[in-house]
């Protein structure tokens, strides 16, 4: 309540409506403030503990001790040396600039240490969080041993040291502007708490005087005034109302006017002279800052172009990835005149400023934009009429480089490069001597194996197969090739209820697997390990632990040990539960609910009464996301594959140490500044059950992978922590495979007249898939290498010559032992003809039988697609094999149906591979030991090759399957397995 008197009168006005507004403005700032706070650091919070939950607390600090490292640092040093320039700055002009007003120096202080600090928390803030990263790999770098032709600076130094060098340029740049703004602003502080003299202090103390002495005579007339009223007037005064306004205004006016004359006569005879000095003090003291500050923009514009310079190893000039000519001659060139210019300029600066010769100051930097810009003119110019109409020459060793750096970018320069006879001399013998080999040819593909475990093995609707991996296994003895794919819970098919999601199905159960080259009397994959729980017809191959809580389909967080039991997996009409016996998890006691409550956003984890003081939350169970939020620096593989073993699951994922700095290599996807440096030298292993993440470095001799290996000491293990049965399953991955061989239809070509020309270019080759040509992707086999005494896994890859259809070479990848990574490429004579995939499917397309049966099929409501086209190579020749896929209108699985098999110019298109094999070579060729698809149809009958006591302990086992499947109510795969038993059984009576 306020108390106002006016006129007599109280008034009353309350403030308390008001003062209750200020309250609750004041408390919704808090809590806004307090809830962002919060937010960030339950994020922050609940990542430490998920990285102190699988022991990597160490790279969970990495980041913000570094950030810590170089944030004090940079804040002590950035601090101090604005609070030194301030305090130049005050003095400088406390010291040359006249003044009368005398300021706060305790307030000046404080002001300046304010502007000090937060001057040096942004400098810290955008140094800290921008370099950290680069700064690591900087203080860590690992040598290449191998120095780039232009500067003799090892690799290195473009890979780890240019990109933190550049980022320390902006960064000076950035407070060079930043000080220029601190400046401008202590300046205004400095003019306003003490405002300099602008005229002569003379004339200022004179117009004090003649201020005060108009104020005492104003005053003196004003009492005389007062005295006159007070005492009366005289008698012969004129009384009130008798004297003349007009009078008193004319005295007034002229009263004033004499004033005025006079005051003019006075500013003429005492002129009024500005004080020169403080206007030259000023001046001097924001100069010699700007000069200052100019040297130093010049030095870092030097520098700048110095770093610059590196660049052009990146470059794209005409024919060559790297620099070039017009690059070495002209481009460099300009950048040293720029240099040597930015030199100049920082003396002749100091030499202008002191001789205040202002207008030269333009010169220097009139000169170096006439120098970019002639530079620009010269470099187009000498590209398109001295190296144009002369490039092989002018360009000639550059090209060298380009070969050479880039092959060493994608490991080509280890390739070893073997000839292949490529003859025609196979016989029935030959064939049945490489039974690894023929036993493994895939007469299965992804696509068809993958819609069939999804239709036959999914067994409830909630359960996915998200794709098909190929892997080998030791079977009865043999390396055998197989498909394997994981069954998971698609999250999206479970009721959307939170007990559901996060409670209740909480993991996917167990694999399918099935052989490349078998399939079942209706043309679908023999399944080997199947159904819920895991049933293995393999005694290698057993799984004891078949729960699936880590996989490419689990992205809901779950919680586990709680009150609610898990669902396990269907038994028939009914359900199994289980608890997690895993060590997977972060315990949730009151605190760490609360925050996970926060983070999930989910009020129902805060108050279910099925959580208890045993639950643990599992978060990150996506592997993917897991091994990215781990490691964001690598590059994944998209497509991760499961393996068995000792009875466990666990994913694997290749990862890639890349590179877009490497000098003179050309990036595989063709865009400067894109990724043109990459090795596969890690495999990161993923426990599906207990989600426990291993680093494994296969490749210690990667410079990027050593790296990180000192970055990250905790993080990565050697090759030999790797468990013998992991090691078995390692790959190598298409994906690195595809872009080598894409890098190797140009860069094979190591003559560099033949690279120029272009004379030997390669393409990948194509193929018919489905019914459309499209370029063949890399295929895993396994057989000999020429010259080796036990088959391999490989991993192959064919080429064509550029625009043609014949094939001219093959890529290998060995996986093998200690084989593992070596590249073979095998060359086909050029003095013979060797077809190429497109040539042996226009040869099918010419047979009158096979076009005959493919127009029966379409006409007949059915739909048949060709598969994956497979290039076999046995002893000295090459085989072809590509199978055929009907699908029915209303069937969604496709079967195989045929199978065709290429050799020379002969083709034979049967049923089964074994009994093309037999038309095509002759009897005792056919041993593969796949199953009949089918016994009608095709140019032969029923294959012979086809043991009775395999078909009749299938035709047994397909007998028991569909019994089980009646039991259990499952009346869709008590039809299926009907359908193969009489399928074996026909072959049985053939």
């Amino acid at each position: 309540m306020a108390k106002d008197k006016k006129k007599g009168k109280v008034t009353y006005t309350f403030n308390g409506e008001g003062k209750r507004r200020n309250v609750l403005g004041k408390l919704l700032v808090i809590a806004i403030f307090v809830i962002v706070i919060v937010g960030r650091s339950v994020g922050f919070l609940t990542d430490w503990m998920w990285f102190r939950e699988l022991g990597f607390t160490r790279v969970f600090w990495t980041q913000l001790a570094t950030e810590l490292k170089l944030g004090i640092v940079i804040f002590l040093i950035s601090g101090l040396l604005v609070r030194v320039y301030l305090n130049s700055l005050r003095k400088g002009y406390f010291s040359k600039i006249e003044s009368h007003e005398i300021p706060d120096m305790h307030k000046l202080n404080v002001l300046s240490w304010v502007i000090s600090v937060i001057f040096g928390v942004v400098a810290a803030f955008v140094s800290a969080t921008s370099t950290w990263q680069s700064f690591l790999m900087f203080a860590n770098s690992s040598k290449f041993g191998l120095k780039d032709p232009i500067f003799g600076l090892d690799i290195s130094f473009y890979v780890f040291k240019l990109d933190f060098l550049s980022k320390l340029n902006s960064i000076a740049i950035f407070v060079i502007i930043g000080v220029v703004i601190v400046t401008l602003i202590y300046y205004a502080v400095l003019l306003s708490v003490r405002k300099p003299d602008i005229f002569d202090k003379k004339d200022v103390f004179e117009d004090l005087e003649a201020d005060d002495a108009a104020k005492e005579a104003q005053a003196g007339d004003e009492t005389s005034a007062d005295d006159e009223v007070r005492k009366g007037r005289p008698d012969n005064s004129i009384p009130f109302g008798k004297r003349d306004p007009v009078d008193d205004v004319t005295r007034i006016i002229k009263g004033f006017s004499d004033k005025a004359k006079e005051q003019a006569k006075k500013r003429r005879e005492n002129k009024r002279e500005i004080n020169r000095s403080n206007v030259d003090h000023l001046f001097s003291l924001a100069s010699g800052k700007a000069m200052i500050l100019g040297v130093v923009f010049y030095v870092m514009l030097g520098i700048h172009f110095v770093l610059k310079q590196f660049t052009l190893l990146h470059a794209h000039t005409g024919t060559v990835y790297g620099a070039g000519f017009t690059d070495i001659a002209i481009t460099q060139k300009v950048y040293l005149l720029v240099m040597i210019l930015a030199v100049v300029g920082a003396i002749t600066l100091v030499r202008h400023v002191h001789k205040k010769e202002y207008l030269k100051l333009a010169r220097v930097p009139m000169l170096i934009i006439g120098v970019l810009f002639l530079g620009t003119i010269l470099k187009v110019g000498v590209q398109s009429l001295i190296v144009a109409p002369d490039e092989i020459n002018k360009e000639s060793k550059y090209i060298k480089n380009n070969i050479q750096y880039t092959n060493h970018a994608y490991g080509l320069d280890k390739v070893k490069v073997d000839s292949f006879a490529a003859q025609n001399n196979l016989t029935a013998a030959d064939i049945a001597s490489n039974k690894p080999t023929i036993s493994n040819i895939r007469i299965n593909d992804y696509e068809p194996v993958k819609d069939y475990y999804n239709q036959t093995q999914s067994i409830r609707q909630y359960y996915d197969f998200k794709d098909v991996d190929v892997d080998r296994y030791n079977i009865n003895g043999a390396e055998t090739q197989v498909y394997l794919s994981a069954r998971e819970i698609n999250e999206a098919k479970i009721s959307d209820t939170w007990i559901n999601k996060h409670l209740k199905y909480t993991h996917g159960y167990g694999v399918a697997l099935s052989k490349v080259n078998s399939v079942t009397a209706s043309g679908q994959p023999d399944v080997l390990v199947k159904n819920i729980p895991p049933e293995s017809n393999i005694p290698e191959i057993k799984i004891k632990r078949p729960e699936i809580y880590f996989g490419e389909l689990t992205n809901n967080y779950i919680i586990v040990n709680g009150d609610e039991q898990e669902f396990d997996y269907p038994d028939g009409n009914n359900n199994k539960y289980t608890k997690y016996k895993g060590k997977a998890g972060i315990k949730l006691g009151i605190v760490s609910r609360l925050l996970f409550s926060i983070r999930e956003g989910s009020m129902q984890m805060l108050v279910s009464r099925n959580i208890n003081s045993d639950s643990r939350i599992i978060i990150n169970r996506n592997i993917l996301e897991r091994v990215n939020k781990i490691l964001p620096y690598l590059e994944y593989e998209k497509d991760p594959y499961m393996t068995i073993v000792d009875g466990k699951l666990y994913w694997v994922i290749d990862a890639y140490t890349t590179s877009s700095n490497y000098p003179y290599s050309e990036p595989y996807s063709g865009q400067i500044g894109t990724t043109n440096y990459i090795r596969n030298s890690i495999k990161v292993v993923v426990d599906a059950y207990n989600g426990d993440v291993n680093y494994y470095v296969v490749d210690d001799k990667d410079p990027i992978a050593k790296t990180y290996a000192k970055i990250y000491p905790t993080l990565f293990k050697g090759k030999d922590k790797i468990p013998a049965g992991l090691k078995k399953h390692f790959k190598y991955p298409s994906t690195l495979l595809n872009i080598q061989a894409g890098a190797y239809t140009k860069y094979h070509m190591n003559e560099v007249k033949v690279f120029y020309q272009k004379e030997d270019l390669w393409d990948i080759a194509n193929q018919i898939y489905g019914t459309k040509e499209r370029p063949m992707s890399s295929s895993f086999f396994i057989f000999n290498l020429p010259g080796e005494k036990r088959e391999e896994f490989i991993n192959m890859i064919p080429f064509t010559p550029k625009s043609k259809q014949n094939m001219t070479a093959i890529m290998m990848a060995r996986n093998d032992g200690d084989e593992y990574g070596k590249l073979v490429v095998y060359k086909f004579p050029k003095n013979k003809t060797v077809y190429g995939p497109m040539q042996v499917e226009a040869q099918i397309d010419q047979n009158s039988e096979i076009a005959k049966e493919f127009s029966l099929w379409n006409s007949s409501g059915t739909t048949y697609k060709r598969g994956d086209m497979f290039i076999i190579p046995v002893n000295n020749s090459i085989m072809y094999v590509e199978p055929v896929y009907l699908e029915a209108s209303n069937q969604a699985i496709p079967e195989v149906k045929r199978v065709i098999v290429a050799y020379g110019d002969k083709i034979a298109y049967a049923s089964t591979l074994d009994e093309a094999l037999e038309n095509l070579f002759g009897d005792g060729a056919g041993n593969s030991g796949s199953v009949s698809s089918n016994s009608s149809g095709g140019s032969g009958g029923a294959s012979g090759s086809s043991n009775q006591k395999e078909l009749i302990g299938k035709a047994k086992e397909a007998y028991d399957n569909a019994v089980k499947a009646q039991k259990n109510g499952d009346w869709k795969a008590y039809g299926e397995y009907l359908d193969e038993l009489s399928g074996y059984l026909d072959q049985l009576a053939g």
